[in-house]
């Protein structure tokens, strides 16, 4: 995500470079390339212009400090701008009342069904979620959506021989009111914006349920395809909210900087991968700064504690504190950051790290040698890792179909990973890095 737009962006700081001032001439050229550097992005040409012009309006109006490089300086200028660009802080959706209705639209094929489910899997831990099946036109759809449901533990509302969306809805309201439903999250069918039948049935949804939230999901690989048909979209719906999703694709970023300024709309969640887990809240500031190649330490110390374990972090805390963490601990702890989300996403979000794997392939499928190998040892070996010697390690390699010289590097990383867990606990690292957490959490 971003990849190439950071890269180009990188690569229009670094005319200023060694630069003991700003000038009109470097900061010009520098200016030039990054409105290059977002039209190739798929950004609107307009938005791209105002973007830039008001870069190099504020760029020209400051003093650099001595401590300051003209780099660094205009790197903070182009972080706020792009900042605003895409909303400036996070809009969340409106969950007021009770039966709270979000109704979801979109066009055929941006994943709309699938972002309905991983919205109701966000919201559950606050809200007693129904799922209502209203697309009664694609043969797979309802079925979709009940095994989405099914997968995340949240009741669907479906009558499949019924062919009038309206008063599916309406039914599956009063089913929620006597089930004592919290939120409900209308699924409708995907369609096409010269589409003027299907486009009336969704205003006649929106009219006669009256959501508290209305989102629009768009497939964010459409680029500037995806600006122009939210526009369509909202003359006709007038709705709250984008949801961008298929953000892990190959997708140049242009529609996430341009669709606030041309539609006015907020961006409110950005959608990745198949995982029910891989829905992010969209923050602007945060994006603003993964574009630039910054990181967002911010974004993985949360998913870190979404889905992390209190009682698994006390029992691993006691095993390190006695030296006796073993490689079930550690096939434990894989685990927990395989529900974080996608590796490559999450190594992103480390300030520099982003760059330095721009061109690496790494993928969830990396961690499955790894756990290979550590499930093809005894109940005895993953306690002790060190009574493995190079029979064991022979008989481990060929049950993993790994080569000894893997299960070997395995075994290196983890007896170092013990000797630094061993130093940390001998200096209390361990509690202070879960107080920096939890910071973080405040």
């Amino acid at each position: 995500m971003f990849d190439n737009l950071s890269g180009k962006l990188d690569k229009a700081f670094k005319n200023l470079k060694g630069q003991g001032q700003i000038s009109e001439i470097n900061v010009a050229t520098t200016v030039k390339e990054i409105r290059r550097a977002l039209i190739d992005a798929d950004v609107n040409f307009k938005v791209a212009k105002n973007v830039t012009d008001t870069i190099k309006e504020k760029a020209l109006g400051q003093d650099v400090l001595t401590a300051v490089s003209p780099g660094q300086l205009l790197t903070k200028i182009v972080s706020d701008e792009l900042t605003l660009l895409m909303g400036g802080s996070k809009e969340d959706i409106n969950l007021k009342g009770e039966p709270n209705i979000i109704l979801i639209s979109g066009l055929q094929g941006s994943g709309k069904t699938t972002f309905t489910g991983k919205l109701a899997n966000h919201l559950k831990s606050q809200r007693n979620i129904l799922l209502v099946a209203c697309d009664i036109y694609r043969p797979a759809a309802i079925d979709q959506l009940k095994v989405l449901g099914e997968q995340i533990g949240v009741d669907v509302y479906a009558e499949p021989e019924n062919k009038d969306a309206l008063k599916i809805a309406k039914n599956a309201i009063k089913y929620a009111k006597e089930n004592n439903k919290k939120t409900i999250i209308v699924d409708t069918a995907g369609r096409l914006a010269v589409d003027e039948q299907m486009m009336q049935e969704i205003e006649s949804l929106k009219k006669n349920l009256n959501p508290a939230e209305t989102l629009f999901v768009v497939d964010a690989m459409t680029g500037q395809d995806a600006v122009n048909t939210a526009k369509t979209f909202n003359e006709r719906l007038n709705f709250d909210g984008v949801v961008l999703t298929k953000m892990d694709g190959d997708t140049r970023g242009g529609a996430a900087l341009s669709i606030r300024t041309v539609v006015d709309k907020p961006i409110k969640f950005i959608s990745h991968g198949e995982k029910m887990e891989a829905l992010d809240i969209f923050h602007p500031e945060r994006m603003a700064s993964r574009i630039l190649g910054m990181g967002d330490v911010v974004s993985l110390v949360e998913k870190a504690q979404q889905n992390f374990d209190e009682e698994e972090a006390k029992r691993i805390q006691k095993k390190i504190r006695k030296n006796n963490f073993g490689f079930d601990d550690f096939l434990s702890q894989l685990e927990q950051i395989k529900k974080m989300g996608n590796l490559k996403d999450l190594m992103g979000m480390i300030p520099g790290v982003g760059k330095a794997i721009k061109d690496v392939d790494i993928d969830d499928d990396s961690l499955k040698p790894i756990e290979a190998i550590i499930k093809s040892m005894t109940i005895n070996e993953r306690e002790n890792p060190d009574v493995i010697n190079g029979s064991r390690k022979k008989r481990i390699a060929n049950g993993s179909g790994t080569s000894i010289q893997e299960v070997n590097q395995l075994l290196k990383q983890f007896d170092q990973m013990r000797k630094m867990m061993k130093t940390m606990n001998k200096m209390g690292g361990a509690k202070r890095m879960m107080s920096g957490m939890n910071m973080f959490g405040k």
